[in-house]
């Protein structure tokens, strides 16, 4: 599938609209507000998450922080969506397996730091390190605001407003596309988290991904409401237990958060979760590896898995 999509990917017309000058300006973020005196020139990102939107507005990321390596992603730690943009674009390792680095930092020269509040990648317990140093971050949260805001606010801040708005239409116009030519399954979906790192979890209707499939006709139906008690941690998704798995899936469709087609046969074949409505007609589906974390590029690559199993 990614080998299919890179080249549509990489075809996309790089950045030729003439920017916004209004330098300097004051971004408001997760840590309070930052004045960017100018256009940033060599930007560096500590959050792989985040790094895929900065690609797909076209931004000079100079170098990112890269994940542990595995199935997700290539052998820098790069996450597959957006991996082959970033080699493209000569991006380089900035410090492996997520193990901050100061001194990498600092030797980059950045002028201007992306960070994350959340997620494995979180700077906050750095960030008064990185003040101190008067290094300039601007710090984000990727688990409450999908990446669409995401790139307006990066594209307010390095300058590439047009840019931002550029993918966010082009992103809406394929999934306006792709909608009317899949087969939609009477009732709501699930989006099922299902063992992810020893995890189970289950999308709320406001999930990036649930927002994704909304665009394609889908609608995301949450836990029940006498579940609230028993989740443990809560965010785009609701984590519960295996136990209360069977329970929290009400859709009559499920598609699987980083599912395969292995994946789905597991899920299938699971005892706990037989006389699933799902499960009995067999609407259990993938999403695809990587849609576990949602940016321009895998947000497509949702869109062609779904229209590859629900294609008409």
């Amino acid at each position: 599938m990614l080998k299919r999509l890179i080249p549509l990917i990489l075809l996309l017309p790089a950045t030729s609209f003439a920017q916004d000058d209004g330098w300097p300006r004051t971004i408001a973020h997760e840590a309070g507000e930052i004045v960017i005196e100018k256009q940033p020139q060599r930007i560096v990102s500590i959050s792989p998450s985040l790094t895929g939107i900065l690609l797909a507005i076209d931004t000079p990321v100079a170098a990112t922080a890269s994940a542990v390596t595995g199935p997700l992603t290539d052998d820098k730690g790069f996450f597959d969506q957006w991996a082959g943009v970033a080699d493209q674009r000569g991006v380089q390792v900035l410090y492996n397996n997520l193990n901050f680095d100061m001194e990498s930092l600092i030797v980059q020269d950045a002028d201007l730091v992306v960070a994350s509040s959340v997620g494995g990648d979180t700077v906050l317990p750095y960030l008064a390190e990185l003040q101190a140093q008067d290094v300039p971050v601007i710090v984000l949260d990727y688990s409450t605001h999908g990446w669409e805001d995401l790139a307006r606010t990066l594209g307010t801040a390095t300058g590439h407003e047009s840019d931002a708005a550029r993918v966010v239409t082009d992103f809406a116009a394929q999934a306006a596309d792709a909608r009317p030519r899949l087969n939609h399954p009477a009732g709501h979906i699930s989006i099922v988290s299902y063992n992810f790192a020893g995890t189970y979890g289950i999308s709320k209707p406001t999930s990036a991904q649930a927002r994704v499939m909304a665009a394609l006709g889908f609608d995301t139906i949450a836990i029940p409401d006498d579940l609230a008690t028993e989740v443990s941690r809560s965010a785009d998704f609701d984590f519960i237990s295996y136990e209360n798995l069977p329970a929290a899936i009400r859709g009559e469709t499920v598609f699987l958060l980083n599912g395969t087609d292995e994946t789905v046969s597991t899920f299938l074949a699971d005892p706990m979760l037989a006389n699933l409505p799902a499960v009995q007609s067999g609407q259990v589906y993938p999403l695809g590896l990587t849609s576990f974390r949602v940016d321009y590029y895998s947000g497509l690559q949702i869109i062609e898995t779904v229209r590859q199993y629900l294609g008409k």
